[in-house]
C-alpha cells in the first residue's frame, strides 16, 4: 500500500508537460540539478541548503522514500526542492530539457550483484550518452557506490566518454570527496567497514 504523499514540494509527473516548465514550478529561472535516487533525503536536503541558488529534483522509484524526503524538506521549510516518484530514463526523457541540468547526483543505485542482473543497473556507457545530452556545458556528473564492482565499473567507463573531464585526475575515483555530503547510505556501508567509490565528471564546454 503506497503512502499518501500530503506536501507542497511532491509532484506527479502525469500532472507536468513534456518537457515540465520547471521555471513556472520553483517560481525561479535557477540552475537546475537531479538526483536520481533520493533515498530519505538526507543527501538532497544538506545539499540544497549549501546551494541556495539552485533548485532541485529528486526522483525515487520507492513511494517510501519520496514521502521520508518530502518530511525532511517539509521540516527543514526549503523552497528549492520538488520530489517525484519516476523512473529516471523516462522521466529525464519526457520531463526535462535537453541543456537543462547543471548537475545530477547518483548515490548508491542498486547494485544488481549477481552477474546475469548486472545489465539492470542504471548507469553505464548508454545511459552516460543518454543523459549528456540533458546536461549543460560545465555541469557535474556525480556517482557513489559502495559495491567495488559497480564503482570500479564506472570509474573504468568514464574515461572513454569524450564529451566530459574528470575532476579526480589523475585519479579515476576516491574514497572521499571533500565538501560531498554521505546519505545515511553512506554512512552504513562506512560503518560496516565498506569503502565508497565516488566519481566526478564534468560536462565540457562546447
Amino acid at each position: 500500500m503506497l503512502i499518501h504523499i500530503d506536501s507542497p514540494n511532491y509532484l506527479k509527473a502525469e500532472n507536468l508537460g513534456k518537457p515540465a516548465d520547471w521555471q513556472a514550478l520553483f517560481g525561479n529561472g535557477n540552475p537546475l540539478a537531479l538526483e536520481i535516487g533520493c533515498g530519505v533525503g538526507d543527501f538532497l536536503v544538506k545539499t540544497a541548503v549549501d546551494h541556495a541558488e539552485w533548485n532541485f529534483i529528486a526522483i525515487d522509484f520507492y513511494n517510501k522514500g519520496c514521502y521520508k524526503t518530502c518530511r525532511r524538506v517539509d521540516i527543514n521549510n526549503l523552497t528549492n526542492i520538488r520530489v517525484l516518484r519516476e523512473e529516471a530514463r523516462q522521466f529525464i526523457a519526457e520531463r526535462l530539457s535537453p541543456k537543462s541540468l547543471q548537475a545530477v547526483y547518483i548515490n548508491c543505485p542498486d547494485p544488481w550483484p549477481k552477474k546475469k542482473h548486472r545489465k539492470r543497473r542504471l548507469v553505464n556507457r548508454q545511459f552516460i550518452q543518454f543523459l549528456q545530452e540533458y546536461l549543460a556545458p560545465g555541469a557535474d556528473f556525480f556517482f557513489a557506490t559502495d559495491f567495488v564492482d559497480y564503482g570500479l565499473d564506472v570509474a573504468g567507463l568514464m574515461p572513454g566518454m569524450e564529451n566530459f573531464e574528470n575532476r579526480l585526475a589523475p585519479d579515476l575515483y576516491r574514497h572521499e570527496l571533500e565538501g560531498y555530503h554521505l546519505s545515511k547510505y553512506m554512512r552504513k556501508f562506512m560503518t560496516e567497514g565498506k569503502k565508497i567509490y565516488f566519481v566526478h565528471y564534468r560536462k565540457k564546454q562546447g
